[in-house]
């Protein structure tokens, strides 16, 4: 320890010195580990809530929905091998009147069982009070539900359910994926099986024999909880988190490994002749080397420490938002001993890697090589000269482009490390292009209906006539939708196939460049994301099992593959749909366009119609699916631009300073020959004004790339993201490096303005 006190006084004097970089450094090591943190914080507590949540409430493992079964089938259920507990329910669809609302509300009914202690899928009471046995009027309305239309405990609905009216009183607001209440007129049966596993039961193999057992009931196929549309989409989010907190933070590690290398590079160049005097001196190789990792990891280190408390503060942040979207009973961030330790190991892998190749090239040399000073560049005609233009380009400019010239590698690392920041800064706005293109295709020009209509079971055409009769109602098209299996040699997949009318305006399926696809009389059309799924692409049979009236299984060629955001989806003519299910033509529901002057009053009809089970409107979904992402997305995209501006500033002001020290001398020389303090600096400003504008093509391409894998990584079946840039994300993007790059320009300046001429050139170096 006594030996290396001296080399500790140095590693003081160092960091004082180039503190200005040192905190750059610092800095750019903090964005990364902060997101890692955030991320993976995020995801533990995500995942913890998860599982707490799902063990506490008893969720189910396994669901099945059927026409009507008697309630004795329920112990044939429970005999299934690898079947722990099993719940008959009542679910319906219902549509109802909610007090301040014109449009008619559409809500999952589904009836809750008042023994605690048996019950599946458990709610959690939030306020007011658990429903009364035997109270059909009574009802749980979920958090979300109730906090939309600030509804409270002692409010009353008004529903359609089985054709007739229903006053139901909300009793408690509680956490659920469903509406619950007891108002389904099915006594003594169920339409609804929710199912818990033993462990390590096999959930293929107990649908398997659920689907037999419950196939004369009218079963439209069990499925695994994976399947069940609130676990899916909070998988969802658990994958993302796992995506962002590994590309991310890989990103801005790298480039803080790239700075340390830059500046430690630099220094031991400059520093010969003093590493070569204290080899002499018998410091070994590895003392020399400790020394420089030392400034390395002090730099990193501190960034990481300031690293963790930042994402700490943006984690709890976060979960406060994922806290009001998910609405678990509890949702906690806190730092984990793995994520604490991981973070710590990454800054030490991050210093490592930018010191190890910096400090070998000097170590390698010998005592008498060091002593000697770096050989000077060698001179010769440049492109400039061979080409007769140097008496066409000022001065100032031929100097900085002979310094370019010079050092062709340290101008590629700085081009680099400013194309990332740029990078980054377009994907962090590639997420807004992404969703403003999901709203235009999918909501603006494939879906052009105003309202979707579906009845509450398959209705004659005749039913058409009577909804284009209501007010208000401009258009009315059409649609058969059909629960099926779609197989493929060994691939299985549940899907509903959707049969649309030829006449079609409200509703289209476009192909790659947006033009409608005509469906085929003899053939499906499927999503990309569903052909992949299946293994199928254009022109293979497909076998089809209809698993809702007479049940057959055919074989149907794939005609078309269109690519589609949202959902899987299967489509058909409707009447060739009919065809091959051998029923007569039906509808399942319609889509409407609608007057908005009678709008108000298409809505108090839909109100008392029993056969509607749900009304769903386009902007009202549009609206709710802008919510879900809005405040996430926002808050996530002014981090991480904010972090590509700490990565464009530490780069360019790290590459300036460097080049101020490495060319201190002949600027002090130009200054003492005649030189303007302000020609001088646009000399040293010039060769970074070249590197950032050469980066910005390159920075435009990563940029690019990365959004594009992104959207690979993070796209699900439910949802699916575009790979699209707008030019303006790119003309932002660019501008805000720019400025980063002025900034960082502005400190170097105020640099070059205190330049001690006499003692620059006093200096050896």
């Amino acid at each position: 320890m006594v030996s290396l006190r001296p080399l500790d006084r140095k590693l003081v004097r160092d960091l004082w010195r180039m503190r200005g970089q040192a905190v750059a450094i610092a800095l750019v090591a903090m964005c990364g580990i902060a997101t890692f943190v955030t991320m993976r914080g995020s995801y533990e507590a995500l995942l913890s809530a998860q599982t707490n949540y799902y063990a506490q409430y008893r969720f189910a493992d396994v669901f099945s929905n059927l026409r009507r079964a008697p309630i004795t089938l329920l112990e044939r259920i429970r005999d299934i091998p690898g079947i722990n507990a099993v719940e008959g329910r009542v679910v319906f669809d219902a549509t109802l009147d909610v007090r301040g609302l014109d449009e008619p509300a559409s809500a999952r009914l589904v009836s809750l069982s008042t023994t605690p202690h048996s019950q599946l899928n458990r709610v959690n009471i939030r306020s007011g009070r658990m429903i009364e046995a035997g109270n059909a009027s009574e009802i749980l309305a979920s958090e979300s539900f109730a906090t939309a239309n600030a509804l409270r405990p002692g409010d009353t609905l008004v529903a359609i359910i089985n054709g007739r009216k229903e006053r139901l009183r909300i009793v408690g607001i509680a956490i659920s994926p469903e509406y619950v209440a007891e108002a389904a007129n099915l006594q003594d049966a169920f339409n609804d099986v929710a199912i818990t596993l033993a462990p390590h039961a096999s959930a293929s193999q107990v649908i398997e024999h659920l689907d037999k057992l419950l196939a004369p009931y009218g079963s439209l196929g069990a499925y695994a909880r994976e399947e069940q549309v609130s676990h899916h989409f909070l998988e969802n989010e658990l994958a993302q988190d796992r995506v962002t907190g590994t590309v991310l933070p890989a990103i801005f590690l790298g480039v803080a490994a790239f700075l340390i290398h830059s500046i430690l590079l630099r220094l031991t160049t400059l520093q010969r002749t003093q590493i070569a005097l204290l080899k002499s001196f018998g410091y070994s190789n590895t003392a020399i080397g400790l020394h420089y990792l030392k400034f390395a990891l002090l730099t990193v280190m501190a960034g990481g420490i300031a690293g963790i408390v930042l994402g700490a503060w943006l984690g709890r942040g976060l979960a406060e938002i994922y806290t009001r979207f998910f609405h678990f009973p509890t949702l906690v961030f806190s730092l984990s001993t793995f994520s604490v330790t991981v973070a710590l190991l990454i800054s030490v892998l991050a210093a490592l890697l930018g010191t190890i190749l910096a400090v070998l090239r000097v170590l390698a040399l010998s005592p008498a090589q060091a002593m000697h000073p770096e050989s000077p560049a060698l001179f010769k005609p440049g492109p400039l000269e061979r080409l007769g233009l140097q008496r066409t380009i000022p001065l100032s400019v031929r100097m900085v482009l002979r310094n370019l010239e010079r050092s062709p590698l340290r101008a590629l690392s700085s081009v680099i490390g400013l194309s990332l920041a740029l990078a980054l800064l377009i994907t962090g706005q590639f997420s807004y292009d992404a969703l403003e293109e999901i709203i235009r295709i999918q909501f603006r020009t494939a879906q052009r209906d105003d309202a979707t209509v579906v009845f509450n079971e398959a209705r004659n055409t005749g039913v058409i006539h009577n909804l284009a009769a209501l007010p208000g109602v401009l258009r009315v098209e059409p649609f058969r939708s059909m629960a099926v299996k779609l197989r493929f040699r060994h691939r299985e997949k549940k899907a509903a196939i959707t049969g649309l009318y030829p006449e079609r305006q409200l509703r289209l399926i476009l192909d790659e460049r947006e033009r409608p696809v005509a469906l085929p009389q003899n053939g499906i059309v499927l999503t990309t994301k569903l052909a992949q799924t299946l293994g199928v692409t254009f022109g293979d049979m497909l076998t089809v099992t209809f698993i809702e009236g007479k049940r057959k299984t055919v074989m149907v060629r794939v005609a078309n593959i269109v690519d589609e955001m949202i959902g899987l989806a299967a489509y058909m003519d409707a009447r060739a749909l009919g065809r091959l299910a051998a029923e007569q033509e039906t509808v399942s529901g319609a889509f409407l366009a609608i007057d908005p002057l009678h709008q108000r009053a298409l809505f108090r009809s839909m109100k008392s119609i029993p056969g509607i089970a749900g009304i769903n409107l386009r902007e009202a979904t549009l609206q709710s699916f802008l919510a879900t992402v809005a405040e996430n997305l926002t808050t996530s995209t002014t981090v991480l631009i904010a972090f590509a501006c700490i990565i464009a500033i530490g780069v360019v002001y790290n590459a300036a300073r460097i080049a101020l020290s490495e060319h201190a001398i002949e600027l002090a020389s130009l200054r003492i020959l005649g030189f303007t303090q302000l020609e001088v600096g646009a000399m040293l400003l010039g060769e970074q004004a070249i590197l950032t504008l050469a980066s910005l093509p390159l920075g435009c391409a990563l940029g690019y790339g990365l959004s594009v894998l992104l959207s690979v990584l993070l796209s699900e079946e439910v949802f699916r993201i575009p790979a699209v840039v707008s030019s303006k994300t790119f003309l932002i993007s660019i501008g805000v490096v720019l400025a980063s790059a002025a900034a960082s320009g502005l400190l170097v300046w105020g640099k070059v303005q205190r330049l001690d001429l006499i003692a620059v050139l006093k200096s050896r170096e």
